[in-house]
């Protein structure tokens, strides 16, 4: 028993963040969907990612682009992001917006191969008006790849994810 256990194992122990968010490198096509929290219903988007994985293995290019409507129109955001250990440092550009940095703790909470996986990143930040711990757990299967935004604002008395926004996305090449 103790060696099926150990068997699997290894795979969760070998396979790093960065070898993880670096198989995500392609074009992706999906949905960003937001949650209003005015009328608790789920908003979605068309949403199209690039990922660039770059030669020194642990930097990603990201563009994702999504049409905001007439009135804003096509929205490009894209990030750079660097894991170091159980680290990602990322820098997000989008117009009209200042520059974003940010620097979350990465768990690899399961993982079989580079296409089967779930990786949680945390960190405390600014979500809308107020502070707040911030949660995105992504799950990769094969093909498909999924982040959920949650976030537990803080001062409100409450220990309780709250669901921000979800990108589904399916692998176009």
């Amino acid at each position: 028993m103790s060696i099926l256990i150990l068997s699997l194992l290894l795979p969760l122990q070998s396979i790093t963040p960065q070898a993880l968010l670096a198989s995500n490198a392609g074009r992706w096509r999906g949905e960003l969907a937001y949650r209003d929290y005015q009328t608790d219903q789920w908003e979605g988007l068309p949403v199209e990612v690039t990922i660039v994985a770059q030669p020194d293995g642990v930097t990603t290019v990201s563009t994702a682009a999504y049409d905001d409507g007439p009135k804003t129109g096509t929205v490009w955001i894209t990030t750079t992001s660097m894991v170091e250990g159980d680290t990602l440092n990322s820098a997000t550009f989008r117009k009209g917006r200042p520059l974003e940095t940010g620097t979350v703790r990465l768990t690899v909470s399961a993982a079989t191969d580079p296409t089967h996986w779930t990786m949680i990143a945390q960190d405390r930040r600014i979500d809308g008006d107020a502070m707040a711990r911030v949660r995105e757990t992504t799950s990769r299967d094969g093909a498909t790849m999924t982040t959920l935004k949650e976030v537990d604002p803080e001062g409100d008395g409450k220990d309780v994810w709250l669901p921000r926004n979800r990108t589904v996305l399916t692998r176009v090449d």
